[in-house]
Parts: C-alpha cells; structure tokens; sequence
C-alpha cells in the first residue's frame, strides 16, 4: 500500500440510512471529509495545527459518483489520497469499498486554505517550505476514474425555496457547513426520485454564508435524470442576492417497464 494513501474503516448504523436503507449522502460526505481531516492531520496539515497561525481549510468542490451506495449496517473503508497541488488549490480523491475490497464508488474533491482574519486564500506551495508536495500521489500510482468538477450554466432556474440558517448549520470555521448544503438541496426532492438513487452529486462553493443568512434555492431540469441548483444567500425584491454554492444531482435512471 502506497504509504501517501490512508484507509479508514466506517460502519453504517441504522441513523445513517434514510428510507431506502442506503446511507444518507450528508452522511457519507462527512465520512469523506473525517477521512480528509485525519489524512491531513497526520502529516501536519490538520486544521488542529493550522489554526495555531490562524489558517484552515475550505472545501471549494466535491463531486461524489457511486455504483452502490453503503447500506444499513455495512461495514465499508475509504481511502484518499492528494492528486495535486497548485498555488491556491489542492486535489483530493477518494475510493469507497466494502469490506471485500469492491469499489462502490469515488469522490473528486478540491481544497483551498484561508487565512482565518482576512479570509482570503494562502499560498499552498511557500507554506512550510512546500511541504504539502511530499504527499502528492500521482495517477499513475493511483487511479480515481470518474470525471472530474464541472461548469454550471444557469439559463431558467426558477426558485422553490427559501430557509433559514440556525445553529445546528454552521461548522468549526463559522460558515455554514458544507455537508448542510447536500443536505438542504436534497431536501427539495420527493421520495419517489430519491427512491432511483444518486448516481453522481456534484457541487461548487463560491461563496461563505453564515448563522442568521436567508438561503434561496432555485432548480434547473437538464434532462429526466439531471438536475441543476443553484443557492444563493439574503435576496431581496430588489436584488438576486450572492451565490453562495452550485449543484448537479444525476439520479440513477429507471427504464420503464411499459410496452
């Protein structure tokens, strides 16, 4: 095993399941992100440490692309590993398995850091003398064969809903959490298309927002099995208000049965 690459193991418990018996996606995306934050925290990039000189991370995208979603009790493992790092921006990838080693899925995802006061981003490669690049593992070393991060293209969203922020939305960082947002946008739907599965999620932050911000979400139909959000904070009469996150939901397809 590439040494580059950790694996954690995680279990599925009956409140991780919503009414399918598959895991929730909220649920698996903080599993993702525990993996991430242990992975880093060995190397001495944790947000532990990193908080100690006012920086720490921030999920730019994630896009999560599963053949079989982890079930009620299942034991499963994820793997991740840094495919690469630039100035303002570091890949990161995932494998989810069960416990035989068959892959169930993968999950692309990009990080910036922050410096916590200004909020503007850091300089990845002079940080600690380049450190970060020690732990680069190349494809070749280790494949993740799904697509990577997509455009959005807005033309005739039209907004189904809007929400407030409380308490229980908001992280370590003071934002509004990543996960809340797959959670708010999968809220949208009903339980006859969540009951076709996800097949691909897929979503860009642009934007923080934070406890007391007014969240409006507007969908866009591409096609009977893909579906564009796009959310954007605090919108007035007389403004469309700032986008805070983009989404691409790609449910499994049902072939019909009728002749």
């Amino acid at each position: 095993m590439n040494s580059k690459i950790d694996t954690y193991p995680i279990y599925i418990e009956p409140f991780h399941v919503d009414f399918t018996g598959r895991v929730f996606l909220g649920v698996l995306g903080n599993h993702l992100l525990n993996a991430a934050g242990n992975h880093s925290q060995k190397r001495g990039w944790g947000i532990g440490a990193l908080n100690e000189n006012r920086h720490t991370w921030v999920l730019s995208r994630l896009s999560i692309e599963m053949m079989e979603m982890p079930r009620n009790y299942q034991h499963c493992r994820i793997s991740t590993w840094v495919e690469g790092v630039m100035r303002l921006f570091t890949n990161r990838n995932f494998a989810i398995e069960d416990d035989m080693g068959n892959v169930m899925g993968y999950a692309r995802s990009v990080w910036a850091m922050i410096d916590m006061e200004t909020r503007r981003p850091c300089d990845l490669l002079t940080m600690y003398d380049g450190d970060i690049l020690n732990y680069v593992v190349s494809d070749e070393e280790n494949v993740c064969p799904i697509a990577g991060h997509g455009r959005f293209r807005f033309r005739d969203a039209a907004l189904v809903r809007t929400i407030d922020t409380y308490y229980s939305d908001v992280d370590i960082n003071g934002h509004i959490n990543s996960v809340k947002y797959i959670e708010h946008i999968l809220d949208l739907f009903g339980r006859e298309q969540l009951e076709r599965g996800i097949r691909r999620f897929e979503i860009a932050y642009k934007a923080e927002s934070y406890m007391g911000d007014t969240l409006s979400f507007y969908v866009q139909t591409n096609g009977e099995d893909e579906v564009d959000v796009e959310v954007r904070k605090n919108c007035t009469p007389e403004t469309v208000g700032e986008v805070v996150c983009q989404a691409r939901i790609i449910f499994n397809h049902v072939v019909s049965d009728q002749k």
